[in-house]
């Protein structure tokens, strides 16, 4: 009997190797964002307008997003020594994640009910300070959107963050339309009509963020992994006669998990060979994070499924 683990390194795009480049970009976002949320909350609050709220309560998920995904990083960069920790703090930023969703659409739910209540009593709002500010926080979020692309797809959590500033970026546009239909046609529901469409605009992301999430803490197997072919592949090893007990995960964003028992055909296999081997086609999928078992089986045994616990 043999067993065999192999510890891929989750390159810069995974949460493990997270680089101080990339905790730098989060902390200068924050900052940018806080700015122009306390700018578009006062301009709103003072001149009334549903819109440039909507945009602000957008502009506040940003903030508490960006922070959480900040903090959930650093977790798991700085990991555990705690011996029940072992996998450290990687799953984190997948809860941070499926906070940020919750937020998103608690924002869109807030916004369509004072939309609901404004119908039939729609206040006067100035259009200039609206297209200012409006314009003031497009340009914010059009900075902090360049900062955070690159490290959108290797993190949960900074795509978390993203998602909500692109949404705030066009929730920006929106409002710029709504200061340009109030200062030229003094049609001050444009506003209101704006801020439902920014909120309907952001809950379907909302949505396919937290799916995201709860895929990965339900511990589905990965969407672009073939579970299927991983088990062909292992049984059509040499001296594999079986492959049971498969089982393959999502630790976090950038960082895919399995574990596999392995039989081989008889006591003569040579099970370093076939560790090695597997290891190989394991990589080839992905799954370089992995951890293998190989049990001395009989002669004419063959792959089956049997999944135990």
């Amino acid at each position: 009997m043999g067993a065999g683990h192999g510890h891929g390194t989750v390159g810069g795009n995974g949460v493990a190797g997270t680089s101080r480049k990339r905790i730098r970009r989060m902390v200068v976002a924050l900052v940018i964002v806080f700015a122009f949320f306390v700018l578009e909350v006062s301009v709103g609050l003072a001149i009334g307008s549903l819109a440039l709220l909507a945009d602000a309560g957008h502009m506040l998920t940003d903030v508490i997003g960006i922070s959480m995904g900040l903090v959930a990083l650093l977790l798991a960069k700085q990991g555990s020594k705690a011996a029940a920790r072992t996998f450290g703090w990687h799953r984190a930023e997948v809860l941070s994640a499926m906070a940020n969703a919750v937020l998103l659409l608690g924002v869109a739910a807030y916004i369509m009910f004072e939309a609901i209540n404004r119908i039939g009593d729609a206040p006067e709002i100035p259009g200039i300070p609206l297209i200012a500010t409006a314009a003031a926080g497009l340009a914010a979020n059009i900075v902090v959107m360049l900062m955070l692309r690159g490290d959108a797809k290797g993190s949960i959590a900074v795509r978390g963050a993203y998602l909500e500033v692109l949404a705030d970026a066009v929730g920006s546009v929106g409002v710029l339309l709504a200061g340009a239909a109030v200062l030229l046609f003094n049609w001050t529901y444009a506003d209101i009509i704006v801020g439902v469409l920014i909120s309907l605009w952001v809950v379907p992301r909302a949505l396919r963020l937290a799916g995201s999430a709860l895929r990965i803490l339900t511990q589905a197997s990965p969407a672009h992994i073939d579970v299927d072919a991983v088990r062909a592949d292992l049984c059509a090893l040499p001296g594999v006669s079986d492959v049971h007990d498969l089982h393959v995960w999502t630790l976090t964003t950038g960082m895919d998990v399995a574990t596999a028992h392995l039989t081989t055909c008889s006591e003569d296999t040579d099970s370093r060979g076939v560790l090695a081997a597997a290891k190989q086609v394991l990589d080839s999928h992905g799954l370089s994070h992995a951890t293998v078992q190989v049990e001395t089986g009989t002669e004419g045994s063959r792959c089956q499924e049997d999944l135990t616990w």
